[in-house]
């Protein structure tokens, strides 16, 4: 068919670096897809944990405000006239020798007392 044997062999010689270089070429690319998704897996991942930490930063930051005013007012309390302060901050206390009034604006109904014969 061919003619001489040598040149069917050169044949499915080529024939067989085609099909390696062509299955070389597959695995090659098989893993560039492998690593291309696994880099937009990671770019997600990666883009979830910073807005996570956006958002506890946030959190912190309002925390740390709190703990600042708590300090000062802890502070303030403390200091030589800070008693003082206090009794002029907190005047829905009772002074001594005085009776809380509560004022309702509805009187709740009494239940109907039993009678007996």
């Amino acid at each position: 068919m061919f003619g001489t044997d040598g040149h069917l062999l050169a044949i499915t010689q080529e024939r067989r670096e085609l099909v390696c270089s062509v299955i070389g070429l597959m695995v090659k690319l098989g893993l560039v897809a492998v690593a291309g998704v696994s880099l937009v897996r990671l770019a997600g991942a990666y883009q979830q944990r910073m807005d996570r930490n956006g958002e506890i930063v946030a959190v912190l930051e309002l925390e740390q405000a709190r703990l600042a005013r708590a300090r000062e007012r802890f502070d303030q309390l403390f200091m030589v006239a800070g008693e003082q302060r206090l009794i002029r901050e907190q005047s829905q206390w009772i002074a001594p020798n005085r009776l809380r009034v509560v004022w309702q604006t509805a009187p709740t109904p009494l239940p109907p007392s039993p009678s007996h014969p």
